[in-house]
């Protein structure tokens, strides 16, 4: 069996990342007109086990590139926090992108740090 590529799960990442939170405004919304508008269940019975479904393939994905990229552990804590709060897992993805943490090489400006910091 052949696994997917860094690559690969990079993208699905991103994707997931972007999809959870929309999965979480929608599920705040669903409950919004369940518990305080008091007009209907439907958003939270359609958002709730869609939200749960992306809720883990985000957090499957984070463990996959822990991993496969190297991440330390303060790296792949956030990125399992950031599922937690709503329209966080956007906000990890963006940063954790402008950091090198989600480059194909798994390193990114982390090696540019590393050697700057060890004087290679």
């Amino acid at each position: 069996m052949k696994l997917p590529s860094k690559s690969t799960v990079i993208r699905l990442f991103r994707v997931l990342a972007v999809a959870e939170a929309f999965s979480w405004a929608a599920l705040l919304t669903g409950m919004y007109f369940k518990w305080i508008a008091r007009t209907s269940e439907l958003g939270v019975e359609i958002a709730g086990p869609i939200h749960g479904a992306l809720f883990i393939a985000y957090g499957v994905a984070a463990l996959a590139l822990w991993r496969l990229q190297r991440w330390p552990f303060l790296v792949a804590f956030l990125a399992g926090f950031s599922a937690v709060l709503p329209l966080a897992t956007v906000l990890f993805e963006r940063w954790a992108g402008k950091r090198g943490y989600l480059t194909p090489a798994g390193s990114g400006q982390r090696e540019q740090r590393d050697h700057v910091t060890a004087g290679v």
